[in-house]
């Protein structure tokens, strides 16, 4: 896959925006005041899930080897692009539930109408106009990036030597405060 959403769940405050935002717009209309009309209501993609201490946006990891894909008895899962997003069509899901069973993150449900399965699509529909996904876009504490697996694993990389760093110098300087004290 060659974009992924990541998370830090040290900035995720359990504001549900991300939840809100996906939900509006994969509703009929994309608007927040009259998707809450539409029946059936408007189904997010992403659940923010309690983990101890810390909330977790879970939404579909488009797994490069993606089990849902395999197991669809229909081929209504499957990829538009070699390295897009795992897509389910609707008109061709027949609510096996296949998919759910081997989803190992959990994050495909039967849509609200019990018609279909439904998941994160990364908003393939918003990527085509050179958008980020809705949940990105909406998380006011920026605890969600959307970009390029190997941009994201740099930024991580970059922290992690920034942490090393650090917990270096703070050692030397803890190190440097005893010698003196003696």
């Amino acid at each position: 896959m060659g974009k992924a959403i990541m998370v830090n769940i040290e900035k995720c405050l359990a504001c549900k925006s991300c939840e809100i935002a996906c939900a509006v717009v994969h509703s009929k209309s994309g608007v927040l005041e009259e998707a809450v009309a539409e029946s059936p209501r408007p189904q997010r993609m992403v659940t923010v899930e309690a983990a101890g201490e810390f909330a977790v946006p879970l939404q579909c990891r488009h797994c490069e080897d993606a089990p849902c894909i395999s197991v669809c008895p229909t081929a209504a899962i499957h990829r538009e692009e070699v390295d897009g997003p795992v897509l389910i069509e609707q008109d061709k899901c027949i609510g096996c539930k296949y998919c759910l069973v081997v989803c190992p993150f959990g994050v495909i449900e039967l849509s609200r109408d019990g018609k279909a399965m439904v998941k994160c699509d990364l908003c393939y529909e918003r990527a085509k106009t050179g958008q980020i996904p809705a949940c990105v876009e909406a998380c006011p504490t920026k605890a969600l990036k959307f970009g390029s697996e190997k941009d994201l694993a740099a930024g991580k990389r970059q922290r992690a030597a920034q942490d090393i760093v650090s917990s270096t110098q703070k050692n030397k300087q803890e190190t440097n405060s005893k010698e003196s004290d003696k």
